[in-house]
C-alpha cells in the first residue's frame, strides 16, 4: 500500500509545478511536463479528476513526487 492519499490532479500539478517541472506543451488534458536532467513526463490528467494511491506512487517515480509535497 502507498503512503500517498488519492489528492485532485488540480494539486498534484501544483506540487510538480513548484518542484520545477515546467509545462512544456499541452493539448487538451495532456501536458508534456519537464525538468532539467529528468526525462519528460505526460501529466494527462483532467484538474477535477481524483488520482489514486498507486497512481501517485507511479508519478513519484518519474518526477521525485514525494507525499510531503502535496
Amino acid at each position: 500500500m502507498s503512503r500517498f492519499p488519492a489528492t485532485k490532479a488540480k494539486r498534484v500539478l501544483a506540487a510538480l509545478l513548484k518542484l520545477g517541472w515546467v509545462v512544456k506543451r499541452q493539448t487538451g488534458s495532456h501536458r508534456t511536463l519537464a525538468r532539467e536532467s529528468w526525462q519528460d513526463v505526460v501529466f494527462a490528467f483532467h484538474d477535477g479528476e481524483e488520482i489514486g494511491p498507486s497512481m501517485l506512487a507511479r508519478i513519484a517515480k518519474t518526477t521525485g513526487l514525494k507525499p510531503s509535497d502535496l
